[in-house]
């Protein structure tokens, strides 16, 4: 067995792992990674995305940690310090010595700090890794006079995002870009103008075609100085100024290195060593470096290629990059600055839209070259996949108004246009999918091909190109019904069928199975047709909802009350306190303002609920596809910034929604000002407070691919601001399929925001009365599941089981004490690696 050595442990590390051990299913190599950061890698592109939840997990990447792969060591932490070619070995920071038979360096970029006088100063940072994030956080939580001002030190792509993280965190930002427009890599004067323009119209103060000449200790704040004269007073400095690669150990080894850094490849990624590779952000292909994750991905592949007998090249690369900066859309493809020569520029400026579409085509006019696109970046991923091929239509034409134009659809997208970027996945590779291997939804494109699997913004056209291959894409549930979820909710309401068998009897086939049964009990619930623990509705359940709460990974159960708002009084906190001391649970306060209590065994769950129900309590249903929780801050109570009573209205919005059965959970927050404290920017619902009134926000979601909610309507009293939230919640459980969250139920929904905005509060269908009418009755319907279980002597009798029986300890379940709190042991089951 060969040692393939790979230093260093980001995506691109990450992505030639996955490669080789595919293109290696017999294991000739053995794969060690050494890692600087003790975390596996995760995804730094959606590293703002932190800043939503604090949470490191949301970032990890799927299998990152190896486990139970025993060909592959990962050491986390220990970073390689040297290399011997001579002898090919390498050696770590703690001493830790291993021979290769090839080595690959992947050591990634370092933030480049530009020197500035006064750059080393407590409160000044870096913005590259979730360590900063964090060490930002801790500085922007310090207390103030007024409210908390910072300093970004570049305007482009990752300055504009420590700007949004700043933002988020509660301060007002500043933006100080040399160039003179934001993203000068990305865009042109006419959309980096506009971009300015949107970028302030979001508290965010810009300053271009200026250097920052020093900074300065002004008692416990710091001076920024501008070449331009201005003086900033705050109290953090971020510089996010750009990236340098790091070819430290290529230096150290002898290995060549290009004129402006960056370890040199030929196009196979091989160093001047044919022992060593190097892929990513420390690699110069023939002198370039390239600073995105699409062509390290692609070096990934080309390595993994070579060192299992292929002979794959490094193509020209797609450098073209969409995102979304604080709501804004910004995007750029192919040469979006007319380089090539004889290069024409089409653009259309459309202050009042807020939107600016530039198309760089050829001397005659007939073949994109590249474009320009902010404000809106829709048309983006066909027109990047048109670089270097026949315009379908004039470039005028495709830039017009939407309906004045000519669309581009994915007919008109030859078989060589690459869909995704990310992974180099053409349209013949998705036809050939679909027409040889049987693909025929999305996800089993996304499976085959790893389409989609990145950063997500090609998904879209997947299912569009199923549609084109003549796939008619099912909306089965499952197989034991044809219909869909919505098409399902409306048979079931409509005939007033109040059990499951009814329905399979009438609708379906067979017996069902673990998809349909939990998502009929859950219609069924929505609906009213009483206890979910009722006569048949009890076997429908999930394991979660079979017993009222959410097993553990060791075969326990969790307890969640619901605290409304996140509002409790002291004799509650007591009877939470002396629950968790009785019966030994593990106690924590989650981002979701509750208290979780851990450990509990089936049976002892009754006895838990009765103390806790008698107390006040109801169930928070955290084991349910229901609303979870509605955070606030603390709003006009407390807070000097408060505009609004957000405490007040969460409770009123919490226990208005509670126990509503949905497709997916559902989760919410109300800030009492624009600074966000709530986050309620990235829930499903959200609510900020303005002077005047209430901005409602739909379809932010976490996950895999974190987004914020979009605007549905603004300045609105409390009582249209209720209405449109409970038309909102009713539209979704009826409509959306199952498992949906609302962020991909808006996202699919033809004519998205702008048609639910016409459905809800236009009433474009006339079916308002109807969402009102049923959201009236499931608020006067409510009644606590967990009060109905203990008042109902054949429901309690399922809490109990031949393991969890009374008196009788689960063999398989142990504890062991870990910061002054019981924690869970699986005996028999290996710790998971971290």
């Amino acid at each position: 067995m060969r040692t393939l050595v790979v230093a260093g442990h980001g995506m691109v590390a990450h992505r030639l792992v996955e490669a080789v051990r595919a293109e290696d299913p017999d294991g000739a190599w053995r794969i060690v990674v050494l890692a600087e950061e003790n975390r596996p890698a995760y995804d730094r592109v959606g590293l703002t995305s932190y800043v939503e939840c604090w949470d490191p997990a949301a970032l990890a990447l799927p299998g990152a940690d190896y486990a139970g792969d025993a060909n592959v060591e990962l050491r986390l932490g220990d970073a390689v310090s040297s290399v011997d070619r001579a002898q090919r070995t390498v050696v770590t920071e703690s001493g830790f010595e291993v021979s290769y038979d090839a080595l690959v360096l992947a050591t990634g970029s370092r933030p480049f700090v530009p020197p500035v006088p006064g750059r080393d100063l407590p409160g000044c940072f870096v913005y590259r890794t979730i360590e900063d994030l964090d060490a930002i956080r801790a500085a922007a939580a310090k207390p103030g006079r007024g409210r908390r001002a910072a300093v970004v030190i570049g305007g482009g792509l990752l300055g504009l995002e420590a700007a949004k993280a700043l933002r988020d965190m509660g301060m007002s930002p500043h933006v100080v870009e040399m160039a003179p427009r934001l993203m000068p890599l990305q865009v042109d004067d006419g959309g980096g103008s506009l971009l300015r323009r949107l970028i302030t119209e979001l508290d965010v103060t810009v300053h271009t075609g200026t250097s920052t000449d020093a900074i300065e200790a002004d008692g416990d704040r710091l001076l920024a100085k501008l070449g331009n004269g201005t003086e900033l007073d705050v109290d953090l400095v971020v510089f996010s100024a750009g990236v340098r690669p790091r070819d430290d150990l290529a230096r150290s080894s002898g290995l060549e290195v290009g004129e402006r850094g960056g370890i040199l490849v030929d196009d196979g990624c091989r160093t001047s060593d044919p022992a060593v590779y190097a892929i990513g952000e420390c690699a110069a292909v023939e002198g370039r470096v390239y600073g995105i994750v699409a062509p390290g991905y692609a070096m990934a592949e080309i390595v993994a290629s070579r060192l299992t007998g292929g002979a794959g090249t490094f193509p020209e690369p797609d450098t073209s990059t969409k995102l979304k900066l604080m709501g804004v859309d910004v995007a750029s493809f192919g040469d979006a600055h007319a380089k090539t020569e004889g290069a024409l520029e089409v653009a259309v400026n459309d202050a009042v839209a807020g939107t600016y579409k530039k198309l760089v085509v050829s001397d005659d006019g007939k073949t994109l070259l590249g474009g320009v696109l902010v404000g809106d970046a829709a048309e983006y991923n066909t027109l990047r996949a048109l670089v270097g091929r026949p315009l379908p239509a004039e470039p005028g034409a495709l830039l017009a108004p939407a309906g004045g134009g000519a669309a581009v659809g994915i007919d008109a997208l030859p078989d060589a246009a690459q869909i995704c970027s990310c992974n180099a996945v053409s349209k013949a590779d998705l036809v050939g999918a679909v027409h040889e291997q049987g693909c025929d939804s999305v996800a089993k494109l996304k499976a085959c091909t790893r389409a989609g699997t990145s950063c997500g913004s090609c998904v879209p056209l997947l299912g569009k190109l199923l549609t084109a291959c003549g796939v008619e894409q099912s909306k089965a549930l499952c197989e034991h019904f044809g219909q869909s979820r919505a098409e399902l909710f409306q048979i079931i309401r409509a005939t007033r069928i109040s059990t499951f068998s009814e329905v399979i009897d009438r609708y379906g086939t067979g017996s069902g199975c673990a998809v349909c049964k939990p998502a009929v009990a859950s219609i069924l619930a929505t609906l009213g047709n009483g206890h979910i623990l009722g006569g048949e509705q009890a076997t429908l359940q999930d394991t979660n909802d079979r017993f009222l709460a959410n097993m553990q990974r060791n075969g326990t159960y969790s307890v969640v009350p619901r605290i409304p708002g996140g509002e409790i009084t002291p004799e509650k906190l007591l009877v939470i306190a002396e629950v968790a001391r009785d019966f030994g649970l593990y106690t924590k306060i989650t981002g979701g303002q509750r208290i979780d209590l851990f450990g509990a065994t089936v049976d002892q769950l009754p006895d838990i609920w009765r103390r806790l129900v008698d107390a006040g309590f109801e169930s928070g249903h955290a084991y349910g596809k229901a609303l979870r929780t509605v955070k606030s801050c603390v709003g006009s109570t407390w807070c000097r910034y408060g505009v609004q009573d957000s405490v007040g209205l969460a409770i009123e919005l919490e226990l208005r929604y509670r126990g509503l059965r949905s497709p997916h959970k559902i989760k919410s927050a109300v800030s009492g000002c624009a600074r966000e404290c709530a986050e309620a920017r990235s829930k499903d619902f959200g609510v900020i407070a303005t002077e005047s009134g209430w901005n409602l926000y739909v379809g932010g979601n976490g996950g895999l691919t974190p987004r914020h909610a979009d605007l549905l309507v603004s300045d609105v009293d409390t009582e249209t601001l209720v209405r449109t939230i409970d038309r909102f919640l009713m539209f979704y459980v009826r409509t959306a399929d199952r498992l949906q969250r609302t962020a991909p139920w808006i996202e699919e929904m033809d004519g998205g925001l702008d048609h639910l905005r016409a459905v809800i509060v236009d009433d474009s269908l006339g079916i308002c009365e109807d969402l009102d009418a049923a959201m009236a009755k499931h608020v006067d319907n409510y009644a606590d599941e967990w009060r109905g279980v203990l008042e109902d002597p054949e429901k309690l009798a399922r809490f109990s089981s031949f393991v969890n029986a009374p008196g009788t300890p689960d063999p398989t379940i142990s504890f062991r004490a870990e910061r002054g709190q019981n924690v869970p042991v699986m005996l028999g089951v290996p710790e998971v690696r971290s």
